[in-house]
Order: C-alpha cells, then structure tokens, then sequence
C-alpha cells in the first residue's frame, strides 16, 4: 500500500486540484457569459486550487528530477562527480525548503492568531496558506528519499537516478 501511496499521491492530488480548478473556471465561464454574474468565490476556488497544484507539483517533480535545470556539464562527468552533484543539489535545496517551511509556518499561526477569513468564500485563510508549508514538506520528504536513493547508488557503484528529462 505504502508503494502505491509513494508512486501515485501527487498525481491524485494534482488530479483533483486540476479538476476543481478547471471545473470551477468552467462554471464561472458560463456565468459570465451566457448570465452576466460571476462570483468572487469562484475566483477565490481557482486562484488556491492553483496554488496547491503549483505546490504538490513541485513535490512530484522533485521525486522525478524533473525540475528544469541546466546538466550539460553531467555529460562530461564522471558518475561518481554526478552522484556528489545530485546529492549537493538536494542539500542545498533541502536547507532553503527547511527555512521556507519555518518562515511560511510563521505566516499560517499568524493568520491563525487574528482569524483572517477569504473575502468571498469566507473560509479561513489558514487552509489556503497552509499550501506552502505543505508543498514544502513534500518537497523534503522527496528530497530525503532522493538523498537516500543518490547515497545508496553511490556506495554500491550503481549509476545514478538522472529522473526526468523534458526534452531528449
């Protein structure tokens, strides 16, 4: 089960962000046009839906390596220099999600102190500011899982987990 969780969760949650976020704009579309009334919660429902997806996929791209990146210098690399760059990379990635997950934390307990609610929806702004923190640490986790996987290719001599490439 853990497996299929760790292979599948991003895409099911960017699945359903993506439907509520295309779904809504639909709706509102339609509104627009054919009645002449929009709502301003539907605008609010797009604007976080797209924000988590934005998030989530971060997570998923950091789990593939799929981040855009410059690697022709990988080319011209020995495997073990690419594994020790992979791994410096995720580190130094690791340390700005660490500091982005404190300082974004901050954000949410203070919008929980004074009760900040969305001018349309009415809900409060916590669910909406919690996307960072969130997306953050999913990012961690993924980055610890890809420091995990890197180190043990390293040791055992395998070539390294290159991910992802958008175009080859």
């Amino acid at each position: 089960m853990f497996a299929v969780l760790n292979q599948n969760a991003e895409r099911w949650a960017l699945l359903i962000f993506y439907t509520m976020l295309v779904a809504t704009m639909a709706v509102e579309v339609v509104r627009r046009e054919i009645f002449s009334y929009s709502s301003i919660w539907g605008e609010e429902i797009v604007r976080y839906a797209f924000i988590y997806l934005a998030w989530i996929g971060a997570a998923a791209a950091v789990r593939e390596r799929a981040h855009i990146r410059i690697d022709v210098i990988f080319s011209y690399v020995s495997g073990r220099l690419k594994a020790l760059l992979y791994i410096f990379g995720d580190l130094v990635m690791l340390a700005v999600a660490i500091v982005a997950v404190y300082w974004s934390w901050e954000t949410v307990a203070v919008s929980w102190k004074f009760g900040s609610v969305s001018h349309g929806l009415r809900v409060s702004m916590v669910w909406f500011l919690l996307a960072v923190p969130i997306g953050f640490a999913l990012v961690i986790f993924r980055l610890l899982q890809s420091l995990l996987r890197d180190v043990s290719d390293l040791r055992e001599g395998r070539p390294v987990y290159d991910g992802a490439r958008l175009f080859d």
